[in-house]
C-alpha cells in the first residue's frame, strides 16, 4: 500500500483544512461536514489527517482502544477485566480511520448482540461495529447526503454522547465511541434534511482552486507523489512531524482554555443578531474558539477565535444573512462580534473569568 499523501502538503482549502484540525484537537466539537464539487482533496484531506495524527494510548488487547487513563468511559469488558484482575496493561496504536459505506445498515454500524448464545448458554457475546473501530480515530462518510437517514441519526448521537449503547432483549453492551466524524458531500447531488444539517458541528464549503498557480502546484505535487509515494512523504516528513506535535500539545492544553462572561456574551450576542435557530452553535463556536486557541499554544480565548471558530459553526445554520449572498469574513465577523460585545457588556469587566469546570461540566450535558 503507498503512503499517504502528506496533509501538509495540500495546496489552499486552509478553512477545510483548519475544521479538520480543531476537531483533531478537540474531539467534543462535533465533527465537520465538507460540503463542494468534485476533485476538491475531501477525502485525500480527511484520510491524511488520520495519518499524521499522534499514536494513542490504548488498553492492551482491548477490542474497542479504550483510553487506559479514563476509566469511566471503557467498555463493559474492560470493566469487568479491571474488577477480576486488577490494573490493565497498555498499548500504543495508530489513529484508526475507518470508511463507512453509503450501503451500511444500523447493525453494521453500532454492532450485535447474539441472543441466541445468551439465552442458551447465558454468554453475552457482542459483535463489533464501525462505531467499535473508529473508537479513537476518524470516521469518514463520504457522500453522506445519500446515506440512510436513521443511521445518520445513530452515528450523530454516538458522535454527541460519546458512547455506543446496544441493548437487545433486556441484554446491554457499551463501549466508548469517541471519534473525528467527518461527512462530505456534493450539493449536485441532494442535500440534507435540515435537523441532521445541524447535528454537524461545523460545515465547510469549498470549490476548486482558480488561481492557476496554485493549481499548477497542485499537478506538480501530485505527478512528484505517483512517481515515488516513499520519497515524496519522506520530503513532506518534517512539517507532518511539526503538525502532529502542535495537535498533541494542543488536546493537553485544550481544558485549560479560559473564557471570560464577555466571550460568551460576544457569542451569544451574535449568534441572537443572525437568528441562529437554537442553541447547539453557541456551544459549537465556544468549543471551537477554545481548541483554536490551545492549537496556538494559548489558555485564553479572544475575539478572534471566536471569529474564526463562528466562520465554520455558522454558515449551515442561518437563513437568508450575509453568509447566503456573500460569505462573511473573520475579519468582518471579528468587527461584528466587537460592536456586539460594546453594546451588550457596557458594565462588565472583561477580566472576569467563568468558571472552566463549570462550562466543561455543561458541555458534557449536551
Amino acid at each position: 500500500m503507498p503512503a499517504i499523501y502528506p496533509f501538509t502538503a495540500i495546496v489552499g482549502q486552509e478553512r477545510m483544512k483548519r475544521a479538520l484540525i480543531l476537531n483533531a484537537v478537540d474531539t467534543r466539537i462535533g465533527g465537520v461536514l465538507i460540503r463542494g464539487e468534485r476533485g476538491t482533496a475531501k477525502s485525500t484531506a480527511s484520510r491524511s489527517l488520520a495519518a499524521l495524527l499522534p499514536h494513542v494510548k490504548v488498553v492492551q488487547d482491548c477490542r474497542f482502544g479504550c483510553d487506559p487513563d479514563r476509566p469511566a468511559t471503557w467498555c463493559t469488558e474492560c470493566k469487568e477485566r479491571f474488577s477480576a484482575g486488577g490494573k490493565l496493561p497498555t498499548a500504543e496504536r495508530t489513529t484508526p480511520f475507518v470508511n463507512l459505506p453509503v450501503s451500511a445498515t444500523e447493525d453494521r454500524v453500532v454492532g450485535t448482540l447474539d441472543i441466541e448464545q445468551a439465552i442458551q448458554k447465558g454468554e453475552r457475546h457482542f459483535e463489533p461495529g464501525v462505531l467499535a473501530s473508529a473508537n479513537r480515530g476518524l470516521l469518514y462518510i463520504d457522500e453522506v447526503n445519500l446515506l440512510d437517514d436513521h443511521v445518520v441519526d445513530v452515528l450523530l448521537d454516538s458522535a454527541a454522547m460519546g458512547v455506543n449503547t446496544v441493548e437487545r432483549e433486556g441484554i446491554s453492551f457499551a463501549h466508548p465511541a469517541r471519534f473525528i466524524l467527518v461527512g462530505t458531500m456534493n450539493p449536485e447531488e441532494g442535500e440534507l434534511r435540515p435537523q441532521l444539517l445541524d447535528r454537524f458541528a461545523l460545515s465547510v464549503e469549498i470549490v476548486g482552486i482558480r488561481e492557476a498557480r496554485e493549481r499548477v502546484t497542485i499537478m506538480e505535487r501530485n505527478l512528484s507523489y505517483e512517481r515515488d509515494a516513499e520519497a515524496f512523504r519522506k520530503d513532506w516528513l518534517e512539517r507532518e512531524q511539526e503538525l502532529s506535535n502542535k495537535i498533541a500539545h494542543a488536546r493537553e492544553l485544550v481544558d485549560q482554555v479560559k473564557y471570560t462572561s464577555r466571550d460568551l456574551l460576544s457569542i451569544a450576542a451574535l449568534t441572537a443578531s443572525l437568528n441562529v435557530d437554537g442553541h447547539r452553535a453557541d456551544l459549537v463556536i465556544l468549543k471551537a474558539a477554545r481548541a483554536q486557541a490551545a492549537f496556538e499554544g494559548r489558555t485564553k480565548i479572544n475575539d478572534h477565535d471566536i471569529a474564526l471558530a463562528a466562520e465554520l459553526a455558522l454558515p449551515h445554520r442561518i437563513k437568508r444573512t450575509p453568509f447566503q449572498q456573500a460569505e462573511m469574513t473573520t475579519e468582518q465577523l471579528q468587527e461584528r462580534i466587537e460592536q456586539l460585545a460594546g453594546q451588550s457588556v457596557p458594565n462588565e469587566e472583561e477580566g472576569e473569568e467563568s468558571d472552566s469546570k463549570q462550562g466543561e461540566s455543561e458541555e458534557k450535558k449536551t
